[in-house]
């Protein structure tokens, strides 16, 4: 017998007892719990609406799989509610907004791994940069699967990409007639309308929505390698400040004005230190708008071309006209005789005095000779 404490009452369950003689039962066969007052355990009530806006379909095998932990879980419905405008972040940026970092997110994207919902493919692109691509499903894939669905370009959106509009008058047409489809048929949206990012815990104001500028083009003399290397520059930034954090698109568009600088004669260090410096006090509301405004304003003028140094080519060799055998040499002005001739010369006009060098003596003849000295000298002794 076993009493519980629930509330103001005192439920007791029958177990079985086992003592050293063998188990032993209750007069119930079955256990069973009655309480005190006689009245059955409360049971769980549940209260469920089923949302008809903002919500996202989630399959049974991922709320309920035994091996994903609840970080995996809410990692894995949170990227599938997300637009398809926001598909090009990574995926531990989007764990850091639901809090999920260091260890936490390894383990969920281990579990996700390895279970068949998430896939990465890792490529050296131009200029030797390591790119990492990565796929989440919202259903297990194999390598095989996973690699078919990476070579498939998704379907265009008649939303994301709406047709040019027409200045012509539209043409009347009857009541009964109805307006073609535009696109590709598409599978329905969950809820009637496509789910957005809620971006409602970020305290830092939003930049100003910008029109769509064209892709910027690079000029046919620009060099790969300046363009890879001011690139580099533009997404190093971002370790310096956070604020001036950039996509690898953004980068590539960029680049293509931060690869005049370097072409006129600046380095790496120096681009990187003009687009830090001089912070503005109200911050960085467009990181890609900042950076494209420092590059075109604090552009340095084009240095002056400097001709390239034209060495002096030396002179011929000529023949020497000193006494000897016959021999040619370099000359550096009009000399006509080689250096060894003219010092020859010089020291049968001006001969030197011959120097005389002592004797060398061992140390022990100096010794002896110093105490010879010193015993016959008078008064020693």
């Amino acid at each position: 017998m076993e009493s519980v404490l629930y509330g103001d009452e005192v439920i007791t369950l029958c177990v079985p007892v086992c003592t050293w003689g063998g188990p032993r039962r209750c007069a119930n066969t079955n256990p069973r719990a009655y309480t005190t007052s006689g009245k059955e355990p409360p049971e769980m009530l549940r209260h469920a609406i089923a949302p008809s806006a903002r919500y996202t379909k989630a399959s049974h095998d991922v709320v309920r799989h035994p091996r994903l932990s609840s970080d995996a879980k809410i990692l894995l419905l949170y990227v599938q509610g997300l637009p398809d405008n926001a598909a090009f972040q990574p995926l531990g940026e989007l764990a850091r907004k639901l809090g999920i970092k260091g260890r936490a997110y390894q383990k969920a994207k281990g579990q996700l791994v390895e279970y068949g919902y998430v896939h990465e493919w890792r490529s050296q692109g131009d200029g030797g940069r390591w790119i990492t691509e990565q796929l989440v499903a919202n259903n297990p894939l194999t390598s095989e699967q996973a690699c078919h669905a990476r070579a498939t370009p998704p379907a265009a959106s008649p939303v994301a990409f709406p047709a040019a509009r027409s200045t012509a008058p539209p043409a009347p047409r009857s009541p009964s007639t109805h307006s073609p489809t535009v696109g590709t048929p598409i599978a329905p949206t969950a809820g009637g309308y496509e789910p957005v990012e809620d971006h409602s815990d970020k305290t830092t104001p939003h930049p100003p929505s910008e029109p769509e500028r064209p892709a910027a083009t690079a000029s046919p003399a620009a060099d790969p390698t300046l363009l890879a290397r001011a690139e580099r520059v533009l997404l190093s930034l971002r370790h310096s400040r956070r604020e001036l954090h950039l996509g690898v698109r953004e980068a590539a568009q960029l680049a293509v004005e931060a690869v005049k600088w370097l072409e006129r004669g600046l380095g790496e260090s120096d681009l990187r230190q003009a687009l830090l410096a001089e912070r503005p006090k109200e911050g960085v509301r467009s990181a890609v708008g900042f950076l494209r405004y420092r590059l075109a304003q604090k552009l340095p003028e084009t240095r002056a071309v400097s001709w390239p140094y034209e060495p002096v080519r030396p002179r011929e060799l000529v023949e020497c006209k000193g006494p000897g055998e016959k021999h040619t040499f370099r000359p550096l002005l009009d000399e006509t005789e080689c250096t060894p001739c003219r010092l020859n010369a010089a020291n049968v006009v001006y001969p030197a005095a011959p120097s005389s060098e002592p004797e060398h003596l061992p140390w022990r003849k100096r010794f002896a000779k110093i105490n010879t000295t010193s015993a016959a000298a008078p008064g020693v002794g």
